[in-house]
């Protein structure tokens, strides 16, 4: 039955109107976003194989706008729905952005969480600062697993001159789960500060993200 035949109260537009958007589940939302379902399927379900494809809504807010598929997803769905997790991606780094200065790990933290927490893959991103710990910019520099093939010094110096940053923090994810500075994580940390060192650049921590609270390497003395 299409979501037009559903009573008044449970139709997911209708409800977000009445109630508001936090009276909405993950799937509810998506549907609002999609409009309409497709053959054999309403929007709801649709907002549910998204999700189920996915992983969670975390991992589909991080996946690239090219990989947001479902059966029977068009182009024009496609293109909501990108829209809409672009648009989220951008509020976290206003969100960052707004901040004056980051002045614990856990403020950096809470945002590099939110940022890559749920990939499938492994990346290294830099927190570009000031001298006063102000956010000048975020970027993921290199993809898959972190050690001394995958991650150039040369290119991290290189992006640090470009933000003409005076401090960075490195970050990156482990999708296995668990947070566990590896021995290759910190080598290539040693490695990341003594390059940074010799042009000015600070390197305050490497937080390395989990799926419980990041770990931060500098709080561990190993930096």
């Amino acid at each position: 039955m299409s979501i037009r035949n559903w009573p008044e109260g449970e139709r997911p537009r209708e409800k977000l109107l009445a109630h508001g958007s936090t009276a909405l589940s993950d799937a509810e939302l998506l549907a609002v976003l999609l409009g309409s379902g497709v053959r054999g399927k309403d929007a709801i379900a649709l907002g549910r194989e998204l999700l189920t494809r996915a992983g969670s809504l975390g991992a589909l807010l991080g996946r690239p706008d090219q990989d947001i598929r479902a059966n029977g997803l068009g182009p024009a769905k496609r293109a909501r729905i990108a829209a809409a997790l672009e648009l989220a991606r951008r509020s976290l780094a206003e969100q960052l952005a707004e901040r004056p200065a980051l002045s614990s790990p856990s403020e950096s933290g809470d945002y590099l969480s939110a940022r890559l927490r749920h990939l499938p893959y492994e990346v290294f991103a830099c927190l570009y600062l000031d001298n006063r710990h102000r956010v000048l910019a975020f970027e993921e520099l290199f993809r898959g697993t972190i050690d001394g093939a995958s991650v150039h010094p040369r290119e991290v110096v290189r992006a640090c001159l470009r933000h003409n940053a005076a401090a960075v923090i490195f970050a990156h994810n482990h999708p296995s789960g668990s947070a566990e500075p590896s021995a290759a994580d910190q080598t290539i940390t040693r490695e990341l500060g003594q390059a940074l060192r010799l042009v000015g650049v600070r390197v305050l921590d490497h937080l390395v993200i989990g799926q419980a609270e990041p770990v931060s390497m500098a709080a561990r003395g190993l930096l």
